[in-house]
C-alpha cells in the first residue's frame, strides 16, 4: 500500500515563502518559466534561500522531492 503524500503544493509554497493559495500557484506558474536546459533551483526568480532550500531538498531526496518535480514540470509549460 502506497503511502500518503506528507506535503502538498499548498505547503511547498508556504515553505518557500510565498502566497500558497490555489488561485497564487497557478499565477505564479503562468508567470514563470524554466527553459528546458535549467535546473529549477537556478531560476533567477527565486532568492538565495529559495534556491537553496530547493537544492538541499533534491540533494537529501526529502519528502519534497515529488512536489518539487511537480513544480519543475508545471514551469516548463
Amino acid at each position: 500500500m502506497m503511502e500518503p503524500a506528507i506535503h502538498d503544493l499548498s505547503d511547498l509554497f508556504k515553505q518557500l515563502g510565498l502566497p500558497n493559495g490555489g488561485a497564487a500557484i497557478r499565477k505564479f506558474c503562468a508567470e514563470h518559466y524554466l527553459p528546458p536546459h535549467e535546473y529549477l533551483e537556478d531560476a533567477q526568480f527565486w532568492t538565495t534561500a529559495q534556491s537553496q532550500f530547493l537544492r538541499e531538498a533534491w540533494l537529501e531526496d526529502a519528502d519534497w522531492v515529488p512536489l518539487i518535480d511537480q513544480l519543475d514540470a508545471r514551469l516548463r509549460h
